[in-house]
Parts: C-alpha cells; structure tokens; sequence
C-alpha cells in the first residue's frame, strides 16, 4: 500500500479542469509509467554494452534501483510530472 503521497493528491494532481479523475484512472496512469520506468532501466543497463534512453524527459525522479517502481510513479504523479489524457 502507498501512503505517500496521498491518493487524494494524486487523483487531484490528475484531474484536468478541476474535474476529478477516479481512482481506476490513477491506477491505469499509475501502472503505465511503472513499465515505462522498467523499461527505461532494462534499456538504459550497461549489460548490452550501451546505455539507451528513449526520452530524456522522462527519466525517473530517483534512478534508485532498489525502489519500488510503482512507488516511483506515484512520487511523479504526486510531483505533477504525469498528467492524464483521454484519447
């Protein structure tokens, strides 16, 4: 469970035009830059003998191998670095 930041905020940093987004909205957005972030870190590895980064722009907030992916996510979503689209 993640107590920081709060859903609250998080579903508040989300919400475009002050409506509110739901909470399966977050998960969703949530979960999406989680395998964003594994995705960067299997590709940026130095295993392959190159480092590779698809988007500099969205590069982690900590590069921390050890933490939580998903924990990752909600700190840029609490940061307001992710924003929910519709498409």
């Amino acid at each position: 469970m993640i107590n920081e930041p709060p859903v609250d905020l998080l579903i508040k940093q989300l919400s475009p035009d002050g409506k509110e987004v739901s909470r399966y909205c977050l998960c969703v957005v949530a979960a999406k830059r989680a395998r964003q972030i594994l995705e960067q870190r299997d590709f940026g590895s130095s295993a392959y003998g190159i480092t590779y980064n698809p988007n500099p722009a969205a590069a982690p907030v900590s590069a921390k191998p050890t933490e939580n992916v998903l924990v990752l996510a909600s700190k840029e979503i609490g940061a307001g670095k992710i924003k929910a689209i519709k498409d």
